[in-house]
């Protein structure tokens, strides 16, 4: 699969995921600084990959997946970047951003190279969506073919109902 930045070519490290998969163990951190893991997470979950909260795009498109959370029943959001666990805090209250959780990849990277989403030239994540089903099988991936760009909200939500 080809994944661009800006229509630059770039490389994600590790294999992708594809529907049908168990999804991958990972180790993140959480706003707390504590350690959470696949198994820390229950039921359906979206899994939002996105370079920096900073950005437009991840802005836009993390406050898109906040105000569509509440409308999902059973349904947790996880929203997974490189961003410090301080900096997705203020960056959560700024935007009032209350209904999706924020975890670091800082760390380990796991979440990256596990789900093949780190971009290997600027050590961050691709814009993806993960949506793992309550048996931890992957049912929806979307690796957005150009990062700058948003993901396809409707097929990621349609996917978790």
């Amino acid at each position: 699969m080809k994944i661009t930045f800006n229509g630059d070519p770039i490389t994600l490290v590790e294999n992708q995921v594809k529907v049908g998969d168990t999804a991958p163990d990972f180790l993140v951190v959480d706003n707390t600084l504590k350690d959470l893991t696949l198994s820390d997470t229950k039921g359906k979950r979206i899994f939002v990959t996105v370079p920096s909260l900073d950005t437009s795009v991840c802005d836009m498109e993390v406050r898109k997946f906040n105000e569509e959370a509440s409308r999902l029943d059973d349904v947790t959001v996880y929203v997974v970047s490189m961003d410090l666990p301080f900096a997705q805090v203020r960056w959560c209250g700024n935007a009032g951003v209350d209904r999706v959780k924020t975890v670091s990849d800082y760390k380990q990277k796991s979440f990256g190279k596990n789900y093949g989403a780190l971009i290997e030239e600027f050590c961050f994540l691709t814009r993806a969506i993960f949506v793992v089903d309550e048996n931890n099988k992957i049912t929806y991936v979307e690796y957005c073919k150009d990062v700058i760009n948003e993901p396809d909200y409707e097929s990621a939500l349609n996917a978790v109902k």
